[in-house]
Parts: C-alpha cells; structure tokens; sequence
C-alpha cells in the first residue's frame, strides 16, 4: 500500500538547503520513493495558521520505505539541519479511504 509523506518547510535561515537538496533527492529515490510536488505555488482555500513557504508531497511505496528514509544515516544530519533551520511539519498518510 501507498504512503505519502506531506509537509510543510518554512526555511528560517537557508544555509542548509543547498547540501539538503541533492542528498535528500538521491536518497528519495534510494528508497524507492517520488516527488509529486515540491513548491512555493500554493494556496490556502480553507482554514487558518501561518503561511508555509513550500509544500512538498512524496509518494512511498510503503510505511517502510518511508521510515527507512527518514532513518538512513546518511539522511539523518540533513534532517537535523532542515527542522534546525525551518519550521517544518511532516505527516505520513496511509493512502486509504477509511471512510468509503
């Protein structure tokens, strides 16, 4: 079964973005998951809170490989300076209609 992961990456200070981008990228696809989207053009149509500077979806061909990304050793210190200088918030969602 499909898992996405969704998030929302507010950079605070951008130092680390240019070492975070080709490592994560490569390590996306090692892992067997895909970008759908990575972007700064969205919109809100519902709700409140504050504005996000990108939005990025990711398609996983399982809950592992998504964990096993976002627990591969060479990830783990890009991770740290992503969440050290943005705010970021990250939702893995298991693509199933539970209410079909």
């Amino acid at each position: 079964m499909s898992y996405y992961s969704i998030l929302d990456v507010t950079p605070t200070e951008d130092s680390w973005i240019a070492d975070y981008l080709p490592t994560a990228g490569r390590l996306v696809t090692k892992h067997g998951g895909k970008y759908l989207a990575r972007t700064a053009s969205h919109e809100r149509l519902e709700g409140e809170g504050p504005e996000v500077g990108l939005r990025i979806v990711l398609e996983w061909p399982s809950k592992e490989a998504a964990l096993n990304f976002m627990n591969d050793p060479e990830y783990v210190p890009h991770l740290k300076a992503r969440t050290a200088g943005s705010v970021s918030n990250h939702y893995l969602i298991e693509g199933k209609d539970d209410l079909s």
